[in-house]
């Protein structure tokens, strides 16, 4: 069968593991994905952090650039965290990503590692479905100059801090003011993100098929502060007017101590992140195993 990817990167999760043992049993399953993609005809290449945390000697170990230059494909394999990491930094090439699903819910790693064997060699040939997912890129201005800068998949969420009591914070979009809150804190987040902190705060699942953003108060004092659908192409800015203490996030990537007057900006990124999925993968589907929709009711 002739392959669409020849050279294929794999990356594990960088964590610590958990538990006695289980750095040795990460270690052998990428061992064993690794074999099963050159068996497959593939020359695979280490992600650098994932060969310095497994010790795995036997593959060409690159950065993320030098795989985003080099491989035509980029195998995860971890739970969506890492896939938001990696996908994060790999947009920027255009490369493929693949999930193998060995965190727990997988939004976005949605191949089972019980199923990758079966998956795995028609996608290497070219048959899959590709799913496009935009990325939203922050900004923290203080005084005009920018202090803070980051890409997010899921979204950027500015809230309170440790200290009790809510913050208050100006929206803007596209340079127009929107409304001050009073809240726990304001979420923007992507479709992708949709199903992430949004869905826990009470926001809508967003296709990710679909061009906008969502912004969401979370635990608003006013009941009337409704989460709002924004197209994409929005530019949204939220100011800290008042509260003790906030901070901001970016894919949980955090800035502490945000002051007072400090402006938030989050605008689409340049660029996408592809994953691919196996033929008559269908996001709907996702949804219904990953929420346990229609499981465990009756008919009559």
């Amino acid at each position: 069968m002739p392959l669409k990817f020849a050279r294929v990167a794999l990356v594990g999760k960088y964590q610590e593991p958990d538990g006695a043992g289980a750095g040795e049993s990460a270690c052998k399953l990428l061992l064993e994905i690794a074999s099963f993609l050159e068996a497959q005809g593939c020359t695979v290449f280490l992600d650098g952090k994932t060969a310095q945390a497994t010790g795995l000697k036997q593959f060409e170990a690159l950065d993320l650039a030098a795989i985003g230059a080099k491989c035509q494909l980029c195998v995860v394999v971890g739970g969506d965290g890492t896939m938001l990491s990696i996908g994060r930094q790999l947009a920027q090439y255009a490369t493929p990503l693949i999930g193998i699903n060995q965190g727990r819910l997988g939004f976005i790693t949605d191949i089972p590692l019980e199923s990758y064997q079966s998956a795995l060699p028609d996608m290497l040939a070219g048959r899959y479905e590709e799913d496009h997912r935009t990325l939203m890129r922050g900004e923290v201005l203080r005084e005009g100059r920018c202090i803070f800068e980051s890409q997010a998949m899921n979204d950027v969420v500015v809230n309170r801090g440790s200290t009790s009591g809510m913050i208050e914070l100006g929206v803007e979009i596209d340079g127009r003011f929107v409304a001050n809150y009073r809240a726990d804190g304001i979420i923007v987040a992507t479709p992708t993100g949709s199903t992430a902190y949004s869905l826990s705060a009470g926001g809508p699942i967003i296709d990710p098929a679909l061009p906008g953003w969502l912004l969401l108060p979370i635990s608003p004092h006013t009941l009337s502060n409704r989460p709002i659908v924004l197209p994409d192409h929005a530019e949204v800015t939220v100011e800290i007017v008042g509260g003790r203490e906030a901070n901001a996030s970016f894919d949980m990537q955090s800035l502490t101590q945000l002051q007072h007057g400090d402006r938030i900006v989050v605008r689409r990124d340049a660029h996408q992140a592809l994953f691919l999925h196996p033929q008559g993968w269908n996001y709907f589907d996702t949804l219904r195993e990953k929420l346990h929709w229609n499981k465990g009711t009756g008919t009559g």
